[in-house]
């Protein structure tokens, strides 16, 4: 008996020690060593879909895993930011987050599932994306001039769209009605593919939004691009003023960055970055992102970070001057 005991203890030592072996080689496994799944808090068809998916295949020959582009719309971006934030923090869950995202939210909302600072930390800002002042053809202007004559008139009056409630849209509206003296009134929807359709349809006469959105609308003549919301003229349209050569000091741009959860190693941090820097620097990569008004940045995660926290700042002081709501 004492012998058959001896077996069996050595054979149960035997699989404990297999065992161990085999989840120290799961373990070991280099990353990533399945699919990597992209969160985009909004639906297809997006600016921030957009660029996901010209992305997402270059990064996934990178990576050498598929890469699957998740959107996840809702309640103006928290619904994906949320799903971000919660996911198991192993790096196969990444958020291609915008200024509104990370940066405003959490001055808007008082109640929020999760922190942004305390379940996210930052990988890389991936672009910057500009924005235009678009109007159906219906409308009766052709210049930001005419845009606040027309609001001066009828004031209260005039709808503008926008891909949701504290995104950059909303932003970049409501401080043009702080600068100009008047009243745009928000309508929001849910993600541009919405606020698209009813502006191309005439149900709404003016968005702020951006040019991957709205570029080949312009094109086609379906739709007038009026300003650009940055510091400077897009050369994708350069005959395009922009509103700061009316309203001195306007100067609204927005990014899309990759974030992952607070507790993902450094090292797949710095290997999501160095890959997706890689890619934002391949020819054809750029040359796509550059024609939609998205310029690549591929920045480190320190200076991504330091940058959300300075943009956090700036449009706090917009949101507070502006008295912009989220509902």
């Amino acid at each position: 008996m004492k012998f058959k005991h001896a077996a069996l203890a050595a054979r149960a030592g035997a699989c404990i020690l297999l065992c161990s072996s085999q989840v120290q080689v799961a373990h070991a496994q280099p990353y990533p060593a399945k699919p990597v799944r992209m969160i985009v808090a909004f639906p297809p068809g997006g600016g921030t879909d957009l660029v996901a998916r010209i992305i997402g295949p270059r990064l996934a020959e990178a990576l050498g895993q598929s890469v699957i582009i998740d959107n996840r719309a809702g309640a103006a971006g928290l619904v994906g930011t949320e799903f971000a934030a919660k996911a198991p923090p192993d790096g196969y869950t990444v958020f291609l987050g915008t200024l509104g995202n990370l940066s405003v939210n959490p001055l808007l909302y008082s109640k929020l599932a999760f922190d942004i600072e305390r379940d996210l930390q930052p990988v890389t800002n991936v672009v910057a994306v500009t924005f235009m002042l678009y109007v159906h053809p219906s409308v009766p202007a052709r210049s930001v001039k005419d845009i606040i004559a027309l609001a001066k008139a009828r004031s209260g009056e005039i709808n503008y769209a926008s891909s949701g409630a504290g995104g950059a849209p909303h932003l970049g509206a409501e401080l043009f009605n702080m600068m100009a003296g008047v009243r745009l009134v928000h309508v929001p929807y849910k993600g541009s593919g919405q606020s698209f359709g009813d502006l191309l349809g005439g149900h709404v006469p003016i968005t702020f939004d951006s040019l991957v959105q709205g570029l080949q609308y312009v094109k086609d003549g379906r739709l007038r691009a009026i300003a650009t919301l940055g510091a400077k003229r897009t050369p994708v349209l350069p005959d395009v003023p922009t509103v700061g050569e009316t309203l001195p000091g306007y100067d609204v741009t927005n990014w899309f960055g990759l974030v992952t959860q607070a507790a993902v190693a450094r090292e797949t941090v710095n290997r999501l970055q160095a890959d997706v820097g890689k890619v934002l620097r391949l020819p054809d990569v750029r040359d796509r992102l550059l024609a939609l008004g998205a310029e690549p940045i591929g920045d480190t995660p320190e200076q991504f970070g330091a940058f959300m926290k300075s943009e956090t700042a700036k449009w706090a002081r917009v949101i507070q001057q502006a008295k912009i709501r989220a509902d």
